[in-house]
């Protein structure tokens, strides 16, 4: 399951998470963002001990600026309430599961 944060539950959706969470920052008029989507969607529903939230950037401004996305897409990952890790630009599913699996306990 996906879930979608925004500037209002990004702090309950992402940071109160009791597991990692991955979380996309996309916008609509990005392609690449669009050619991660399917892959995004596919760890959600192949890897339960992770969280996956989607926000998007040009609708919640404030959190995109205070974790410094300067470039889309960015998938970051989040543990304990704090960014860990991120991955920037399109990346094949199996690079970033690696990635994100560095975090699940």
């Amino acid at each position: 399951m996906v879930f979608e944060a925004r500037d209002g539950n990004f702090a309950q959706e992402v940071l109160s998470a009791d597991k990692p969470v991955l979380v996309d920052f996309w916008a609509e008029w990005c392609m690449p963002c669009r050619m991660m989507s399917p892959v995004v969607d596919q760890i959600a529903e192949e890897h339960p001990e992770i969280k996956v939230v989607k926000l998007n950037v040009d609708e919640n401004p404030l959190i995109a600026s205070t974790y410094r996305i300067m470039s889309i897409p960015t998938l970051g990952i989040f543990k304990d309430g704090k960014m860990v890790d991120k991955v920037i630009g399109v990346t094949p599913k199996q690079q970033l599961v690696s990635r994100i699996m560095q975090y699940v306990d």
